[in-house]
């Protein structure tokens, strides 16, 4: 049985250190998609931490790019790499790049993102191409609410549907804030899973912070046949933390060497 809350503390520890030591970077969503990478990689993917190649894996493709720290960290934890290179975090020459950047190898990225819109788009390149070749692989790919204001992705979204890529998933992390404010004040996207149905997709929504219900959407993705999956998380910027929750300020600002301890304390709390 896998213990999700120690497992999200530690990478939730992982990702503030290590943008402390940058000096730079997004801490509030990478904070909240947290117990989402914690459910995915410790106990729903088909992967191989030792053989990151392996054919028949399943792939995580972080369209919101600027959250790469949950995923390296993650990826760090599950013992993709040493722990310890989360301390080159956007450093010169790093692989841990403030976007996910494939140039750089680093073992369990599946390619580069931070452009937002696209990556549903090389998602479903991806789905469909392993249906085309008779492979198991199921894509994910985690997208922004933000995201949602952008056209490519209901495009993709039109032909995810037409195709019927039922091994495709994609996860949203609503926390319904992005850098300019809020989603609803910037451009409403809702209602939002009226919209996914209304282009062919099976929309479910939870609480992101709720191990079982992260667990439970996960599988029914994995049992609906011809059509693919949204799933809608609810989420909090910056959870974990309580002083920082809900603040939009925190979306690309990180925690000073005096602030660290503090947070860090709050984690354990």
């Amino acid at each position: 049985m896998v213990d999700f809350e120690n497992k999200a503390r530690h990478i939730r520890e992982l990702i503030l250190t290590s943008l402390t030591e940058a000096g730079s970077g997004h801490t509030g969503g990478s904070l909240d998609l947290v117990d989402i990478f914690t459910v995915l990689y410790f106990d729903h993917l088909r992967h191989r931490p030792k053989n990151p190649l392996w054919e028949d894996r399943d792939k995580v493709v972080l369209s919101i790019g600027h959250t790469a720290p949950v995923l390296y960290a993650t990826l760090a934890a599950a013992g993709y790499f040493p722990e310890k290179e989360m301390m080159t975090l956007r450093k010169l020459g790093s692989r841990l790049q403030g976007h996910p950047s494939y140039e750089f190898k680093l073992p369990g990225l599946e390619t580069c993102s931070g452009s937002l819109g696209q990556g549903l788009g090389v998602a479903l390149g991806m789905a469909i191409s392993a249906k085309m070749d008779g492979k198991p692989n199921r894509v994910f790919c985690i997208m922004g609410d933000g995201e949602q204001q952008e056209g490519s992705v209901w495009e993709t979204a039109m032909a995810a549907a037409h195709h019927k890529a039922d091994n495709l998933c994609a996860i949203i992390d609503r926390n319904r804030l992005q850098i300019d404010g809020g989603t609803e004040e910037v451009m409403g996207i809702d209602p939002l899973k009226d919209k996914w149905i209304a282009f062919g997709w099976h929309a479910i929504e939870i609480d992101g912070h709720d191990y079982s219900q992260i667990k439970m959407a996960l599988e029914m993705a994995d049992k609906t046949e011809g059509k693919p999956t949204v799933i809608i998380a609810d989420t909090v910027m910056g959870k974990g933390v309580k002083s920082i929750e809900n603040n939009n300020q925190w979306h690309g600002k990180v925690p000073s060497k005096e602030q660290l301890p503090g947070f860090l304390k709050e984690l354990n709390n």
